[in-house]
């Protein structure tokens, strides 16, 4: 593990509004990971660790506070980041695992893998689409999943439909992979066996994992493992 930190967030906090009262679901988060390092984040159900992985991915904005990415050296917050600058830094550096894989049944596994980089000017554009084909199989040959690629996701396991997704998590080379539960619909040999691939991917391209896990086996095997209650990260 790399001593640099690549992920800060400080003083984070969010909350809601309804129609009783303001729900305050992060209670100011400060938080910090490691280039390389896995990291698990456990917690009972409605404490805030599904909301923290989100603000993570810029897919929600904080009330509060500060997420800060580590490029280069120089640390970017992307929430200060115009238009569609923000989605372009969320597609670029950070990659998403879920509980439910969101496969697309009619298409194959290397079709899903490069789905999102069909989507707009690339569509209907034959060369660059192989080319895509082309990246999509080699890496699924460094996952060792290339017996895959052909299958439609109707075909697979669970525990390989969800290496699947980790491997479109991939596809764009991202920093830093955020899994919400990932092995949550996952039996015990499967999901040991997907971390298996994270931590392969960890050691092979020191890609930072952060894991939002009931699973306490997983989380115990993790580099490091915060616990949230009520919307307070406890180191």
């Amino acid at each position: 593990m790399k001593e640099r930190k690549i992920l800060i967030t400080k003083n984070l906090k969010k909350t809601f509004q309804t129609k009783a009262s303001v729900l305050e679901v992060l209670r100011g988060v400060d938080f910090f990971a490691y280039e390389g390092e896995i990291v698990a984040i456990t917690g009972a159900s409605g404490v805030g660790k599904s909301t923290f992985l989100h603000i993570l991915g810029t897919l929600e904005k904080p009330t509060e506070g500060e997420v800060l990415y580590n490029l280069d050296g120089e640390f970017i917050n992307p929430f200060t980041l115009k238009g569609l600058s923000i989605s372009n830094f969320r597609n670029r550096y950070i990659g998403f695992v879920f509980q439910f894989h969101y496969l697309l049944t009619e298409f194959n596994v290397i079709e899903n893998i490069i789905m999102p980089e069909l989507i707009g000017s690339y569509i209907g554009n034959s060369k660059i689409k192989q080319d895509l084909k082309d990246k999509a199989f080699n890496l699924l040959k460094e996952l060792d999943l290339e017996r895959f690629a052909l299958h439609l996701p109707g075909e697979l396991s669970g525990g390989q439909q969800q290496k699947v997704a980790v491997a479109r998590a991939l596809f764009r080379n991202p920093k830093v992979v955020l899994a919400d539960e990932p092995t949550g619909n996952l039996d015990s040999k499967s999901a040991f066996e997907l971390f298996e691939l994270f931590e392969k991917i960890n050691n092979k391209w020191s890609t930072t994992f952060i894991i939002v896990t009931h699973n306490e086996a997983i989380a115990q095997r993790c580099s490091r493992r915060l616990r949230m209650i009520d919307g307070v990260l406890i180191y």
